[in-house]
């Protein structure tokens, strides 16, 4: 008998008949691991692509150009940004870092603010599902009990996901996606509160939470009602209340005191930078109303929280009918806020406790306050409260939901509840796409932008919203700095160089009478008089340019 080929070796034939036989139990577990692991992947890859669309759908302005000058300052080396004037909030350890590595991949343009504030959001709904998620199930835990508590944590998981899913258009996407407010500013606290409710109570853990919380405070002061206060006194009571019952306290002492030891360090570090040259920060403004006010503002935040929670009415047919649908979502939420508010004092859970206090002191502080006289926008200002009510409620109600479900299910009754919050998520999922699907918006005064370049003017001033939206619009073909009525140096988000008569030579002034907050401004009239007759004028839309032969920086100084 003649056979042809390569004769099979032993080894060689085991394998081949290996190959065929199915994969033992472990095997089959690392798979799904593995297979689940790419299917987060692309769950998380795919809501970065929905939050940059939607994203988009709100214009650019001056704020986010503004950051973005920084963010590059930064990267071309003044890390300590020396000779600026930043706001009331420096983001200067969270936001712009980040910002400074998008323009390091994407360059200095105006769609960068885009892509960070989908990252951001991203990141902001990804810690927000790992939070509400709770512990890992120790490995020896029995079967059934396994699937129960993996079947609680895919409700936490749906639960706070599902709240977060889907910002709405308008102020809902100002607020929690392209406005560079307080939302990034949970993604630090969230990561804190995940150590503590993670890692074992050993003494490292003081010390890691105090370092997260300088460093949040450090880049947003807000931080003090959002995390350190509400973890000192939560950590404070539980601590009284163990002594008193005579148990452990000491763990819940240190965490308290970490988080006032993060304060004093975030202070220190910031007079360190001052005395160093680095950034300026103006003082927050805040000011309290008058009592007689509050209801309006209670009003007005009203409107800003359900805008952030999607629920907003507005627009037409569709954006309506998904905006009641996310009630839903208003609803789940005051469920868990009144649920760990009726039993506060005695709630096992301290990240609960922690987050409603946060969620409260936040709202409490912001009522009462004159930006709650202005618009929903300035929701940005308790922006936090989104992604802890939608933590709260994954953490409270997912154990009321799967109880509730096993409960029916070893009774034989078909349960509603898991399929009707299905039918809720599938909704959300539908106004998600519908966001998604809108048009995007140009950038803020493109068409100012798009006249100057055309006519070759380079460098001028005008007001804070017509300025470096313009500069960051316009790739750097034209330059606009900010100046105040009466065309002094904007100390608002500035560089003093800007504004440097021996460096640059601005021409022209912009002035805008389209009514608004974000589009109005006119300079004093005297201010105006004292740079003489301009050489040319152009009227273009709501925009009046003047010109003139001279350098107008001489004067502004």
């Amino acid at each position: 008998m003649h056979i042809t080929g390569t004769p099979q070796r032993p080894a060689e034939a085991a394998a081949a008949a290996d190959a065929g036989r199915p994969l033992p139990g472990r095997g089959r577990a690392v798979l799904r691991r593995c297979l689940a692991a790419l299917g987060v992947l692309a769950a998380v890859a795919l809501l970065f692509v929905a939050y940059l669309q939607v994203s988009r759908t709100s214009p650019e302005n001056s704020d986010e150009a503004n950051d973005l000058l920084m963010a590059w300052d930064m990267l071309h080396g003044n890390v300590l940004l020396h000779g600026w004037w930043l706001s009331d909030v420096s983001f200067w350890t969270t936001e712009l870092p980040q910002y400074a590595l998008l323009e390091r991949l994407f360059g200095l343009h105006a769609a960068t603010a885009h892509i960070a504030a989908a990252m951001t959001y991203t990141l902001v709904v990804v810690v927000a599902v790992l939070l509400a998620r709770g512990k890992v199930p120790s490995a020896g835990q029995a079967a059934s009990a396994g699937q129960a508590v993996g079947r609680e944590r895919l409700a936490r998981t749906l639960l706070t996901g599902g709240i977060l899913l889907a910002p709405q258009l308008g102020v809902g996407v100002f607020v929690v996606l392209l406005s560079l407010g307080h939302i990034g500013t949970a993604v630090p606290l969230m990561l804190t509160w995940l150590v503590i409710d993670r890692m074992r109570a050993r003494w490292h853990v003081p010390v890691l939470v105090g370092l997260l919380l300088a460093w949040a405070l450090l880049a947003d002061q807000l931080v003090l009602l959002t995390g350190v206060i509400p973890l000192a006194a939560v950590c404070a009571m539980r601590a009284a209340q163990a002594a008193h019952a005579d148990r452990p306290w000491r763990y819940e002492a240190c965490l308290a005191a970490a988080a006032l030891a993060a304060a004093g360090a975030a202070w220190g570090i910031a007079g360190l930078l001052r005395a160093s040259g680095g950034f300026m920060l103006h003082a927050v403004p805040y000011h309290v109303a008058p009592p007689g006010s509050w209801t309006g503002h209670a009003w007005v935040t009203g409107q800003g929280l359900l805008a952030m929670l999607g629920a907003k009415p507005q627009g037409p047919a569709a954006a309506l009918a998904f905006a009641v649908l996310h009630m839903a979502g208003v609803a789940l939420l005051a469920w868990a806020v009144a649920t760990v508010a009726r039993r506060f004092l005695s709630w096992p859970d301290r990240v609960s406790q922690v987050l409603l206090a946060a969620i409260v002191l936040n709202v409490a502080a912001y009522v009462p306050g004159t930006l709650a006289n202005a618009s929903p926008r300035n929701a940005r200002e308790f922006a936090m409260v989104l992604p802890f009510g939608a933590v709260l409620a994954g953490r409270t109600l997912a154990p009321r939901v799967t109880g509730a479900w096993e409960r029916r299910r070893q009774r034989g009754r078909a349960g509603w509840t898991g399929p009707a919050l299905l039918a809720v998520l599938a909704g959300y999922a539908a106004s998600l796409g519908y966001a998604a699907a809108q048009p995007s918006a140009a950038p803020a005064n493109a068409q100012l932008a798009q006249f100057l370049a055309a006519h070759h003017l380079t460098y001028g001033v005008s007001g804070y919203w017509q300025a470096s939206i313009v500069t960051v619009g316009s790739d750097g073909a034209v330059t606009v700095r900010a100046v105040q009525p009466t065309l002094q140096p904007d100390p608002w988000e500035s560089e003093s160089s800007w504004y440097d008569s021996g460096t640059h030579r601005a021409t022209f002034l912009v002035t805008e009478d389209k009514p608004g907050f974000l589009s109005y401004w006119m300079p004093d009239p005297a201010a105006l008089a004292a740079y003489g007759r301009p050489a040319r004028t152009y009227h273009v839309g709501p925009y009046t340019i003047l010109v003139w032969d001279k350098n107008l920086l001489a004067a502004t100084g």
